[in-house]
């Protein structure tokens, strides 16, 4: 069956679904390390978005980060406000599937959850991440400071060069200011916590950053 084309192409203005105002109910403790999951966060911490491929494997793929405080999956990078998870599928949205991910700078950086992040997907696809294809699956950076971008500039370009000897394609992840961030329905929240045996389509490359 041929994938539709419409769902690798990211929709106009013109042609994006409505959304809502209502946005997304969530739990207000993360399933596993028992954090809040909504804003505010202790004071000095810190937020990125990161979008690379399913979130379920992805988030927990944070979670079991050393420093991070919180995780959410949830949908950015997009056009439709507060958006569903069929909406998203569509391709109608513009969204991308990714994961909130706060974190204590006092107990780990942002250079090694960029680490993670790069070593933990193929970020060579553009809209697809292994089986899984579709505008949602693009790999994607979403920063919140000027510090932030700079930094994932630089380790893009690390990568690259290590993907470069590898033999691999060129990097395809959007490296954007972040937008708005809509939280996913409940039972998408730490999806690999609740459902062990649950679908992880996240595989990286085998290439180290470092």
């Amino acid at each position: 069956m041929l994938f539709s084309q419409q769902k690798l192409t990211l929709p106009s203005a013109e042609k994006a679904l409505p959304g809502r105002q209502t946005k997304m109910r969530v739990a207000g403790k993360h399933l596993v390390l028992g954090s809040t999951m909504q804003e505010p966060s202790p004071d000095g911490f810190k937020k990125i978005i990161f979008g690379l491929g399913c979130f379920w494997g992805a988030e927990r793929r944070f979670w079991q980060q050393p420093g991070v405080f919180t995780t959410a999956v949830g949908y950015a990078a997009g056009l439709t406000p507060n958006p569903t998870y069929e909406e998203v599928c569509s391709g109608l949205t513009g969204h991308n599937e990714v994961v909130l991910v706060v974190f204590d700078p006092a107990k780990t950086t942002l250079e090694k959850l960029l680490q993670v992040f790069w070593e933990s997907h193929n970020p060579t696809q553009g809209m697809r991440q292994g089986n899984d294809r579709g505008t949602q699956y693009r790999s994607g950076i979403y920063t919140f400071t000027d510090e932030q971008r700079v930094l994932a500039e630089q380790t893009k370009a690390q990568y690259q060069e290590a993907l470069n000897k590898a033999g691999h394609d060129e990097i395809t992840t959007e490296i954007l200011p972040a937008s708005e961030f809509y939280y996913a329905e409940d039972y998408h929240q730490q999806y690999l916590a609740k459902n062990p045996n649950g679908y992880c389509g996240l595989g990286g490359t085998g290439v180290c950053l470092t």
